[in-house]
């Protein structure tokens, strides 16, 4: 939870307040302040007597804001101690490195509004942003774009390129695999309120649910981590499925935990399917079945994305990149229990 600005900690002026006051663009804003020879006279006065009235100040000029490339990108993650980010930011740190880029980390800790004020404090110092399972509203994602180019990974955001996996294909290879065992009871554990990945990857669920006539449960939001699992096990142990699937491998594995103190097997008592397969899915026991793209792909090709729109800025495109899905199925699977 955000906790709001105290007296002594007033709320900081950003460019788009100052936008807003004057009437103009964002990026109209950082002209004026930057690059004062590209803004009219008129629209520079409004500008600076708008921040003026505001309180605003400006940062030190870089050499992006004079209009050189700086060739470092912006890599803003959800949770940096979600092990599935650190496989995605090494495709794109590779893909950056090898094309004569730096790569500037930004961890929002889940909080949509960190998130923003910590792309604004170095949008001067990048050349572009790509967001990870970005917890902003398109609004908000909408007026950086307007400053520096951007690429939304694990969000589809309407006016930028998007890499997205294929959660239809690997939800419905988890749920074909899952009813071929005899299971007909599901559970989803959600994930965050603000994920777009977990509204996706629920009506995954749901749609595959129905065409195969499961009765679904869905338990939620909970927070993508260990105790986000623990938390949702306590809720399902009051009307339990044969099988559930998790928003994430984190969740997946606090469930697991949580239920196995209570004396339950898994797979014997319920499978347990998570999403991501990152490192979790093989340290715990039993190991985890997980749906997953090829993790480190999703960097390598946010990467590409970015680096094109900087070197076709005349052209810039929308297009959203799937990468498919697939079960990778371990042991935390098996047959419906026969036991009552």
């Amino acid at each position: 939870m955000t906790t709001p600005p105290t007296p002594d900690e007033p709320k900081r002026v950003t460019i788009y307040d100052v936008a807003k006051e004057a009437g103009v663009a964002p990026s109209t804003v950082s002209r004026a302040f930057s690059r004062p020879g590209r803004v009219n006279a008129q629209t520079g006065q409004k500008i600076r007597e708008a921040a003026q009235r505001l309180g605003y100040r400006t940062k030190p000029v870089s050499r992006a804001d004079q209009g050189e490339a700086s060739h470092v990108l912006a890599f803003v993650v959800a949770d940096i101690s979600n092990p599935v980010y650190a496989q995605i930011m090494r495709g794109f740190q590779k893909e950056a490195t090898s094309n004569g880029y730096t790569v500037l980390l930004i961890d929002s800790q889940e909080d949509d509004l960190a998130e923003r004020r910590a792309i604004e404090n170095v949008l001067h110092l990048v050349d572009g942003v790509v967001l990870t399972s970005s917890r902003m509203s398109d609004s908000s994602i909408n007026q950086i774009v307007k400053v520096k180019p951007v690429v939304a990974v694990n969000r589809n955001t309407a006016g930028i390129p998007s890499i997205v996996p294929d959660a239809e294909r690997g939800v419905r290879q988890a749920i074909e695999h899952l009813h071929s065992l005899g299971h007909t009871r599901l559970s989803y554990l959600s994930g965050p309120p603000a994920s777009w990945a977990d509204g996706m990857r629920w009506r995954a669920v749901s749609d595959t649910c129905e065409k195969f006539g499961m009765h679904l449960r869905r338990v939620g939001p909970n927070t993508p981590s260990l105790e986000g699992g623990v938390e949702a096990a306590k809720i399902w142990l009051g009307q339990p499925t044969t099988a559930v699937i998790a928003y994430n491998d984190l969740l997946a594995v606090g469930f697991m935990k949580a239920i196995q103190r209570t004396g339950l097997d898994v797979p014997r008592d319920v499978s347990v399917i998570g999403f991501d397969n990152s490192i979790a899915s093989f340290l715990t026991t039993p190991t985890l079945s997980s749906i997953a793209p090829p993790t480190s792909m999703l960097g390598v090709r946010a990467a590409r994305a970015l680096i094109t729109q900087l070197r076709h800025r005349s052209a810039p495109s929308a297009e959203t990149i799937v990468v498919p899905m697939k079960l990778f199925t371990r042991e935390s699977v098996g047959p419906v229990p026969t036991h009552p």
